[in-house]
């Protein structure tokens, strides 16, 4: 029996990417965005005016590896350290793994559904842009669902 896979839309991507921008900004920061979806493959991308070229591949990777390996790239930095139980992954998948902070898998309702990846600042700042986007997907959710119960409940006949 095939099994189907609960994914990312476009439109979660363009709405992630628009929250990330808006937190860049907050922070000052030109930042690179990348959202993929469920397979790790790329949904949707944005560079903001002069971020930094070096950061593009960056946030792509940073967005695949967290998907791919279905950890934030913040954990995956412990786990490769020497002598830790993935030391040497950043040198797989044909060397695109990244293993600092700034990657971050989305989940909902348990299922990763996809990854956001950011980078242009610290790793600190890369994590706070990159939590911004998912922040605004979960708000944008729940929203969502309580907007959906309310017509529901509302049907005639059903109550």
């Amino acid at each position: 029996m095939p099994r189907t896979l609960r994914t990312l839309t476009l439109d979660d991507a363009r709405h992630m990417l628009g929250a990330a921008e808006q937190a860049a900004t907050r922070i000052g920061i030109p930042y690179n965005v990348a959202v993929v979806d469920v397979g790790g493959h790329l949904i949707a991308f944005t560079r903001q005016d002069d971020a930094l070229i070096g950061s593009i591949d960056l946030a792509i990777h940073k967005a695949t590896t967290a998907r791919i390996f279905s950890k934030t790239t913040e954990l995956l930095s412990h786990l490769a350290q020497p002598g830790a139980a993935l030391f040497g992954i950043g040198q797989s998948n044909a060397g695109q793994v990244v293993i600092f902070g700034g990657g971050i898998p989305v989940v909902i309702d348990d299922e990763i559904v996809g990854a956001v990846g950011t980078s242009a600042g610290s790793v600190e700042q890369d994590i706070e842009v990159a939590q911004a986007a998912i922040d605004a997907l979960n708000l944008r959710l729940k929203h969502n669902e309580t907007a959906l119960a309310g017509r529901e409940s509302a049907r005639p006949g059903v109550g």
